[in-house]
């Protein structure tokens, strides 16, 4: 069977993109799942530096973290390189299973408000299809 070479085109190369690994963004969805509250947000000792920054619509990266001692499907909330907080323990169950299976997941902010000393970070979950 005689394979066939593809000559690349400007409009193809427009259709693909040239973004190496996020060349391949046209076909890729975001799945909205769930609201969540984050918690634990009182441990992260940065929340005050950070919590200006923390604006609706602001991504935040959720990293697995089954070595966790207190539970095996703990998802650690992440701005920049900071944990912010985890996934609520009674809603990481589903997620941290298909994170495990090699889904992506991330939460957007869509709401932040000070309680006294608690940050309360209001966020969407999405999974990326």
């Amino acid at each position: 069977m005689a394979a066939n070479i593809i000559k690349l085109t400007p409009e193809l190369i427009t259709f693909i993109g040239t973004g190496g690994v996020d060349a391949i963004s046209p076909f890729t969805r975001e799945i909205f799942l769930l609201d969540i509250i984050v918690a634990g947000t009182t441990f992260c000792k940065e929340i005050d530096e950070i919590y200006p920054s923390l604006l609706p619509e602001t991504t935040l990266k959720m990293i697995r973290d089954p070595k966790n001692k207190y539970d095996e499907l703990a998802i650690g909330i992440y701005y920049n390189k900071i944990r912010i907080g985890w996934v609520p323990q009674n809603l990481n169950e589903v997620i941290s299973r298909l994170m495990d299976a090699g889904k992506a997941f991330f939460c957007r902010v869509s709401k932040v408000s000070k309680k006294g000393e608690w940050v309360k970070i209001d966020a969407k979950v999405y999974m990326v299809e």
